[in-house]
């Protein structure tokens, strides 16, 4: 039996009319959920990006400050923006876009975002939250891929899952999110210093793949009725496509979908989650100032 698809769009929109909810709730005690969004330089995938992010919030009623800085913008001053948002009334979360020109301190620049506008999750404050399962805002895409398998109706507890892609951005997240109670599943991180890595990937109950190597994983990898989340982003050549190539995750989604119990598509699944559990965060950041968090 082919997997059921796990459609990223339909469970974001869920949560996005959750928030817009939200967000009317508190704007009739004048507040209004605020992000700073600070992006230095002028790559393209960024840009974009942070366009998506300004445009969501505008569709969900919250504000956006954007503050672009140029290539050559001294860690100081890009420190003393960072200050500046942290003490702003009106934003309520602050997010620097990754990556950094070369000659500035990406730790530096985390450690000075405020840890209660944090709403990436990135802070060494709220990373240390996260790994002692403190109140915290958790990092989106791990975020975003606990909710597709809860509101999915994926069991959990006592499962096992299997993470391939230790960064510090999904997979380190998801290994401490899944192991929390009230997931309580047993996991594994796999990584480039794992050896037999198929040996691995055909036990797991769910199987979450975030190494960034397009194909990585088969169906053959796959134990029948798992669920597969497809976190892999990749850029692969396609001459039939008008900008010469198309997105693939890391996993072989046609071999996956015929052995899998539920699948994420790429694109269309882990990836709209991400903003949208952004502007979760700053809704939350936002309620906490009236005392509702």
């Amino acid at each position: 039996m082919a997997a059921r698809i796990i459609d990223g769009k339909k469970v974001a929109e869920e949560i996005r009319t959750e928030i817009r909810a939200g967000t009317s709730a508190l704007a009739s005690k004048g507040i209004v959920p605020g992000l700073a969004v600070i992006i230095v330089g002028e790559d393209p995938a960024s840009i974009s990006y942070v366009t998506g992010k300004e445009r969501a919030c505008s569709e969900n009623g919250l504000r956006s400050f954007e503050h672009r800085l140029p290539d050559s913008v001294s860690q100081a001053e890009l420190l003393a923006t960072i200050r500046a948002c942290n003490v702003d009334p009106d934003v309520h979360g602050v997010l620097v876009q990754l990556p950094l020109p070369e000659h500035i301190n990406e730790h530096a620049v985390m450690a000075a975002i405020d840890p209660d506008k944090d709403v990436d999750g990135f802070t060494p404050v709220n990373v240390g939250r996260l790994v002692l399962d403190h109140p915290c805002y958790l990092p989106c895409t791990p975020a975003g891929v606990v909710e597709l398998i809860k509101r999915s109706g994926v069991e959990t507890s006592g499962r096992r899952a299997v993470i391939v892609g230790r960064s510090n951005i999904v997979g380190k997240p998801l290994m401490n999110l899944l192991v929390r109670r009230d997931l309580n599943a047993t996991v594994t991180v796999c990584h480039t210093g794992t050896r037999d890595l198929a040996s691995h990937t055909r036990e797991a109950d769910i199987l979450i793949a975030c190494a960034g190597r397009a194909g990585l994983i088969d169906g053959t990898m796959i134990k029948s009725g798992a669920c597969v989340i497809d976190v892999g982003v990749n850029r692969v050549e396609d001459h039939r496509s008008a900008r010469g190539f198309r997105l693939v995750g890391d996993v072989d989604y046609a071999s996956a979908l015929e052995v899998s119990g539920w699948i994420t598509p790429v694109p269309g699944g882990v990836g709209p989650m991400t903003i949208t559990m952004l502007l979760a965060n700053t809704l939350r950041a936002a309620r906490a100032v009236c005392g509702e968090a």
